[in-house]
């Protein structure tokens, strides 16, 4: 903010000086006559350009005074209706606009005898600076903005197979039938003990536990 009212502030100065420097203050009647009846004062005006922002600046005597009046009383010297009187014997009237103004000399029989001028005031000869927003400052990247590139189209990778868990064993079969160990229907007589069961027997007994402890740790390696 600072720096826009910095802006600012020298572009009023500058359109300030520039206006200054371009107004001119003119004497009317200048430089050898004045306001008064020698001087052909409506000559003086038509060698003239006067533009906006200048000044007319009449002297004149304590016996003569300036009345800015329309057309019509300008051409008649008509006295008695002015836009604006004037008197002190100086006098300066600013050209504010452009356009014809009228003046003469109110006192009695001044304007007759050639204290009257047409004033044509031109547009100004260039128009001053105008005040220009400073835009907005706007911080820079340090890195220039990456450049589009049409990046290469990468085909899905294939997905990889799902493999499900072994389902763990539910039950496990027993590859060999346990004979009954129940006691025979027939108990032998009295006075007889049971005959001993045979070595054969005994070891398919031992083979079968064996098979069913195998086959129970083969179950639990494959539940892990």
């Amino acid at each position: 903010m600072a720096v826009v009212r910095t802006l600012v502030s020298l572009a009023v100065t500058a359109m300030l000086l520039f206006s200054v420097a371009m107004a001119t203050n003119y004497t009317v009647g200048g430089p050898n006559g004045g306001w008064d009846m020698s001087t052909n004062v409506q000559s003086w005006a038509s060698s003239q350009s006067f533009s906006v922002g200048d000044d007319l600046l009449f002297q004149y005597m304590p016996n003569h005074n300036v009345l800015e009046v329309t057309k019509a009383d300008h051409d008649s010297c008509q006295t008695s209706n002015p836009i604006q009187t004037y008197s002190g014997g100086n006098t300066v009237v600013p050209l504010t606009s452009p356009g014809k103004r009228y003046f003469i000399c109110g006192s009695m029989g001044h304007c007759s005898q050639g204290m009257k001028v047409e004033v044509d005031t031109l547009a100004s000869q260039a128009s001053p600076p105008s005040i220009a927003t400073p835009p907005n400052p706007s911080i820079a990247s340090p890195f220039p903005p990456p450049e589009s590139e049409t990046q290469p189209t990468m085909s899905s990778p294939i997905p990889a197979p799902t493999t499900s868990p072994l389902s763990p064993v539910s039950s496990l079969a027993s590859p060999y039938h346990v004979p009954s160990t129940e006691p025979l229907a027939n108990s032998p007589p009295n006075g007889f003990a049971p005959p001993h069961p045979s070595s054969s027997a005994t070891k398919i007994n031992t083979l079968v536990g064996y098979s069913v402890g195998f086959s129970f740790a083969v179950a639990i390696l494959l539940t892990l």
